[in-house]
C-alpha cells in the first residue's frame, strides 16, 4: 500500500516533468544567449538610481535573463556593489525569475493561457507596487546600511553566478553568437544555471506529485475556504505566499504545485502570488540577512510579501471582471508522459541540443567553473571573468 502511493507520487511527477521539459530547456538556452551577448557591468550601469526609467530598464533586463531564484539574488547583490541602485537591483531580481520565458511556456502547459496572462499581468503590477513601496518607505539609512554589509562579501548561493561575466560584447551580433568564445559562453550559462536549479525543480515536481497523489480536495477545499466565495477570495492571496515560504521551491519548480493547489481550491489570485513568491522562501530570506544585514532583510521580506499579495489580489479581480478565470482541472488530465506526440519530439531535440552543450561545457573547463560557483565574492567586487578553455 505504502509502495503504492509513492509509485503513483513519483509517476506524476514525472508525468509533469516530461510535460515541461523543453521548455525549460529553450528558456535556459535563451537566457544563456542573452548572458553571452549583454554584460554585468553594462546592466549595472543602467541601474543606478531608482527612476522610473531605470526600474523599466532592470524589468526588460531581468525578463530577458531568466535565473533561478538563488542566482537571481546573487546576480542582484552583484549589480548593486557594481553601481546599480537597491530598488533598481531587486527589480532586475523579480524580473528575472516571475517574467521570464520558460516560466510562462510551463504555466501555458500546465495552467493554461490565462495563467499565463495573469503571470505577465501581475508580474508587471508586483513591480510597479514594488517600486512605489521602494519610494515611499526606503530611507537613505537603510541604503547604507545595505551597501555596507553588501561590501562584507559574505557567501549565500551561487556566488560564483553572481559575480561571473563571460559576455562576449565586441563584434556583430550574429559572430559574437557562433563564436568560439560565444558558444563556450552559452555553454557555460546554460549548464551554470541548469545545475543550479535542478534541486529545486526536481523537488517541486516531487511535492507536487506527492500533494496530488496523497492529500485528498476536501482538505484543500477546507483550508482554502472554498465554501465562502468573497472570503477565499481575499484568502488565497495573503496565504499563497506563506505556503511558498514553507515549501521551500524556488523559480519555475513552484509552478506544478501551483497547479495542484488550484486544482486544490486555491483563489487564482492565491495560485498567482503563490508563483510569484518564490523570493520568500526561507532560504532565501536567510541569503537577504546575510548579504544586506538583519533590518534589511526584514524590509525586503515585508515590502515583498505586500508587492506579492496586493498583484495577485488585484489581478484576481481584474480577471474576474473580465471574466477569463479558467475552471478547475486535474493536472493528471492533462499528463500522459512519454507517447508519440508533439512533446516528446520536442523533448528528444531539445535533450540532443543539451548533449551537444553539455559537451562543449566539459571541453571549455565547465566542471572547474562549477567549483567556483559556490566561492565566496570578494569584498571589493570584482569580475570574475572565467572564459574556459578555447580549443
Amino acid at each position: 500500500m505504502i509502495l503504492d502511493a509513492i509509485l503513483r507520487a513519483i509517476v506524476e511527477a514525472f508525468n509533469m516533468f516530461w510535460e515541461v521539459l523543453w521548455p525549460l530547456a529553450l528558456g535556459f538556452i535563451l537566457s544563456a544567449v542573452v548572458q553571452t551577448l549583454v554584460s554585468r557591468e553594462a546592466v549595472a550601469r543602467t541601474l543606478g538610481s531608482d527612476s522610473p526609467r531605470s526600474l523599466f530598464n532592470a524589468t526588460l533586463l531581468g525578463a530577458a535573463s531568466s535565473s533561478c531564484s538563488y542566482a537571481a539574488v546573487a546576480i542582484a547583490r552583484s549589480l548593486f556593489r557594481k553601481g546599480a541602485s537597491l530598488p533598481g537591483a531587486i527589480v532586475f531580481e523579480f524580473a528575472s525569475t516571475n517574467l521570464v520565458f520558460e516560466l510562462g511556456l510551463i504555466l501555458l502547459i500546465l495552467l493554461g493561457w490565462p495563467f499565463l496572462g495573469a503571470e505577465f499581468a501581475g508580474g508587471i503590477l508586483m513591480i510597479g507596487i514594488l517600486a512605489l513601496l521602494f519610494r515611499w518607505t526606503l530611507r537613505p539609512r537603510l541604503v547604507e546600511e545595505a551597501h555596507k554589509e553588501a561590501s562584507l562579501g559574505r557567501v549565500g548561493r551561487m556566488e560564483g553566478h553572481g559575480e561571473m561575466d563571460m559576455s562576449v560584447t565586441e563584434g556583430p551580433f550574429l559572430s559574437r553568437l557562433f563564436s568560439r568564445r560565444g558558444l563556450t559562453a552559452i555553454s557555460h550559462y546554460f549548464w551554470m544555471d541548469v545545475t543550479a536549479v535542478w534541486t529545486d525543480i526536481g523537488l517541486g515536481f516531487l511535492i507536487a506529485g506527492a500533494v496530488a497523489a496523497w492529500v485528498p480536495s476536501g482538505f484543500w477545499q477546507g483550508f482554502f475556504l472554498t465554501s465562502h466565495p468573497v472570503i477565499s477570495e481575499i484568502w488565497g492571496p495573503l496565504i499563497g505566499p506563506v505556503i511558498a515560504m514553507l515549501s521551500f521551491v524556488c523559480s519555475v519548480g513552484n509552478v506544478p504545485l501551483a497547479a495542484v493547489l488550484w486544482n486544490g481550491g486555491i483563489s487564482f489570485g492565491g495560485a498567482i502570488a503563490f508563483i510569484f513568491a518564490d523570493l520568500l522562501i526561507l532560504p532565501i530570506l536567510d541569503i537577504y540577512r546575510k548579504y544586506y544585514g538583519l533590518r534589511v532583510a526584514i524590509y525586503l521580506a515585508v515590502i515583498s510579501y505586500i508587492a506579492m499579495a496586493s498583484a495577485g489580489l488585484l489581478i484576481s479581480l481584474l480577471f474576474r471582471l473580465l471574466g477569463v478565470i479558467p475552471a478547475r482541472h486535474a493536472v493528471s488530465a492533462l499528463l500522459t508522459g512519454p507517447a508519440l506526440n508533439y512533446t516528446s519530439v520536442l523533448n528528444v531535440l531539445f535533450f540532443l541540443v543539451m548533449v551537444i552543450l553539455g559537451w562543449r561545457f566539459l571541453k571549455t573547463g565547465g566542471l572547474e567553473m562549477l567549483r567556483m560557483m559556490e566561492m565566496p565574492a570578494t569584498p571589493a567586487g570584482p569580475t570574475h571573468e572565467h572564459q574556459g578553455h578555447q580549443p
